[in-house]
């Protein structure tokens, strides 16, 4: 999950999966699968950036992961 931070100023968690597309007009706008739209206080660079970090975390982390699997 990625942290992005309502119009308000308060922060929630978004499933990176499930994000279609991103968009400034000019607030910046997260479609989801299901067709949600997301409102959010980033530029849609620093989702963008959170994403990569966020899925970069999950496959640096996989290989051991597959090693602890198979000494199972």
């Amino acid at each position: 999950m990625i942290s992005v931070t309502r119009l308000n100023g308060k922060d929630f968690y978004v499933n990176p999966d499930l994000i279609i597309f991103i968009e400034e007009t000019p607030d910046t706008v997260i479609t989801l699968t299901d067709g949600r739209k997301l409102v959010v206080s980033e530029n849609a660079r620093l989702v963008i950036e959170r994403i990569v970090e966020y899925r970069t975390n999950i496959f640096t982390k996989l290989p051991s992961l597959i090693k602890d699997a198979q000494e199972v």
